[in-house]
């Protein structure tokens, strides 16, 4: 009996101890609890009083990162731009995902910022960025964003080059590396203009490519300007312009040629003058040269020419001629009709046969080292973009997308082809 009730004691204090502690427990596990009367201290009440509390300890700077986390499709030229109200930038950090860093400038007022070079398509940006405002509390914002993909983006390349110096006879010529749906859109992001005051107009050839000029020859010594407002610029469905870009180019001196395959010269005119005639030898009869007007696109102090890349090839299918030196080509269509220099030939067919298989050719000698040569001459006084007029060949005129030569068209078609 006395074992017993001694156990049953035990039993009582252990049960006690088990409570105290399983309540231990219990208050230990009640991280924010507490009734709603306040009895044990402030519950949702006392939460929202921390938070507000908190809130007004912190940062007024305001930071803004464009474009928002997680865009996709982003503009290469517009983004990425962080901008602070109520206080100024402290730090911004842009990266690539493999943590490649990109540079940037904060501005002189420390209230903007933007990377200082070009973006890439198809990447994906990280940025970083701190302000503190007047009382120097700190305030931190981060963005992740992906640039427009290739497949999702078009480019236009185009001719001539910034800064460059060209004939009168240049046109603006825009390729588009994928095929232009909407192409009133795409046009009405670019713009030609002139300090001469012509007026430009553009003509579509095909959903890929786009020229614009004046209805008659540029005037000498003008300037035009190219813009590129292409950023964002939706060509076809899903796919936008990334370009955003202006070029200016200058008109040289008024250099016209006219090839007359009858007589076989060509006179080179300057401003309407005859500064020199050339004999040359063109196409013969059976490979006549296309006639019309043609600008020189290309120059070449010496190329290879091949008859089988044009179709000229004999019956075991090789070329029927194929010379690696040719001097002083330049090139006038793009299906392969040049005026260039021949050491080949013999000098007396210049001025009195023509034997070509279609380009004009000018005597010269091998090597493309002598100056004295009509030939030498007429490449050093030419430019890209300085027109040559063929005429008297018997064969069709030259399509006026073969080649930069627009100026084969009249100008009621040509503006017919505008989009807007």
């Amino acid at each position: 009996m006395e074992k017993r009730v001694m156990t049953n004691s035990k039993r009582r204090k252990g049960l006690v101890a088990a409570s105290a502690l399983l309540g231990g427990v219990l208050v230990l596990s009640a991280c924010s609890g507490g009734d709603d009367d306040g009895a044990g201290g402030g519950g949702e009440s006392s939460q929202a009083q921390v938070d507000k509390a908190a809130a007004e300890k912190s940062s007024e700077a305001q930071i803004k990162i464009t474009p928002g986390d997680g865009s996709s499709n982003a503009s290469i030229n517009n983004s990425a731009t962080v901008k602070v109200t109520k206080g100024t930038l402290t730090e911004v950090r842009m990266t690539t995902s493999d943590g490649t860093e990109v540079k940037g400038e904060i501005s002189a007022d420390r209230t903007s910022w933007q990377p200082s070079v070009q973006l890439e398509r198809a990447t994906t940006y990280k940025l970083a960025a701190t302000a503190k405002d007047s009382e120097g509390r700190a305030a931190h914002e981060n963005a992740s964003f992906t640039t427009v993909s290739p497949d999702n983006s078009f480019i236009g390349t185009f001719t001539p080059d910034d800064g460059a110096t060209v004939g009168v006879g240049m046109p603006v010529s825009i390729n588009f590396d994928k095929a232009i749906t909407e192409k009133a859109a795409v046009q009405k992001g670019i713009t030609v203009s002139s300090s001469s005051g012509q007026e430009v107009a553009c003509h579509w050839f095909n959903a890929n490519r786009m020229d614009c000029r004046p209805e008659d020859y540029w005037k000498e010594g003008s300037t035009v300007t190219l813009k590129l407002a292409l950023d964002g610029v939706e060509g076809a469905k899903g796919v936008y312009g990334v370009q955003q870009k202006t070029v200016t180019f200058k008109i040289g001196r008024n250099q016209v040629s006219y090839v007359d395959a009858q007589t076989k010269q060509m006179k080179v005119t300057q401003d309407g003058k005859t500064v020199k005639t050339i004999p040359i030898s063109a196409g013969s009869p059976e490979n006549k040269t296309y006639e019309g007007q043609m600008v020189i696109s290309e120059k070449f102090k010496e190329t290879r020419m091949n008859g089988a890349t044009v179709g000229f090839t004999d019956d075991d299918g090789e070329g029927e001629y194929d010379i690696k030196d040719v001097p002083h080509a330049m090139r006038l269509s793009t299906s392969g009709t040049f005026i260039h220099g021949n050491y080949w030939g013999a000098k007396s067919v210049f001025g009195s046969v023509n034997t070509s298989h279609g380009c004009v050719g000018l005597s010269d000698t091998k090597g493309a080292n002598d100056p004295s040569t009509p030939a030498a001459w007429f490449y050093e006084h030419s430019l890209i973009g300085d027109v040559v007029v063929v005429k008297n060949t018997g064969d069709k005129t030259i399509a006026p997308d073969n080649g930069l030569n627009g100026w084969n068209m009249d100008w009621a078609q040509w503006k017919a082809g505008s989009a807007v």
